[in-house]
């Protein structure tokens, strides 16, 4: 059975720089085949991994609209032809396979987009034995049971008031959503000096996470970014990559 872990958080506080962080711990590990998955519409988990996500769940839905309007899937169940283009969307590499939802091109709401994604997680998620999905921000894609169970959700969140206050509000809607998951882990991202030590562990104890990972400011994971470049490729010795590392080996089976 797979060990997911599902990353959220506001938008702005490197939801999708620690969805990175972590598929480049367990490749380091040597606990793969890892699948990623990009949940958030605004994809660019794709970047961070050093691929290209062509297709998307969302591109495939927008195709399955059209060619059913056109009368084009005669002969061919819509499921079946729908569970091929899908597999057709999958982003191979080496260690890990991404499949990223991406924005549907024409109107309408995420909600098919997201029932394609969640029943071909489904029929999948077998094949890999850790699954990492970052998700849109907030919790949206959780309550809408993509994964019906996160073995480890993880909210991220920056060092400022307003950014630990979001944290404890994403971990009340998940309890007033009823949200399944087996730990919880918070990461604090671009940690400065100064910040107080006390304010971070009153928020584990509020929200009763298993685990506080602090992320310090960090030049190098600054300069990854504006250059484009993957975090597969950020060295193990980094600040970011080493606390990663620490908080994976201790999280995950």
């Amino acid at each position: 059975m797979s060990f997911s872990i599902a990353i959220t958080g506001k938008g702005g506080t490197g939801k999708t720089t620690a969805a990175g962080l972590i598929v480049a711990s367990l490749l380091r590990r040597g606990l793969v085949p890892v699948l990623a998955v990009d949940a958030d519409p605004n994809a660019c988990l794709d970047e961070v991994l050093g691929v290209k996500a062509v297709h998307t769940v969302g591109s495939v839905r927008e195709e399955a609209r059209d060619k059913s309007t056109r009368n084009e899937l005669a002969g061919i169940a819509k499921k079946e032809w729908l569970e091929l283009k899908i597999a057709e969307s999958l982003v191979e590499a080496d260690g890990f396979d991404l499949i990223a939802m991406g924005r549907p091109e024409g109107p309408g709401c995420y909600c098919y987009a997201n029932n394609v994604l969640r029943d071909v997680l489904q029929a999948i998620a077998d094949n890999y034995p850790y699954i990492v999905i970052d998700n849109e921000a907030g919790l949206e894609n959780l309550s809408r049971r993509i994964v019906q169970r996160v073995d480890l959700l993880v909210m991220v969140g920056d060092s400022s008031k307003r950014g630990l206050d979001t944290v404890e509000r994403l971990f009340e809607l998940a309890a007033e959503m009823k949200i399944e998951y087996g730990a919880l882990a918070i990461v604090v991202n671009r940690i400065r000096h100064g910040v107080e030590l006390a304010r971070l562990e009153a928020l584990k104890t509020a929200t009763g996470a298993d685990y506080l990972v602090t992320l310090p400011e960090n030049d190098m994971l600054a300069e990854w970014a504006e250059e484009g470049k993957s975090l597969l490729s950020l060295p193990p010795s980094n600040d970011a990559a080493m606390h990663i590392d620490m908080f994976v080996n201790d999280a995950v089976r």
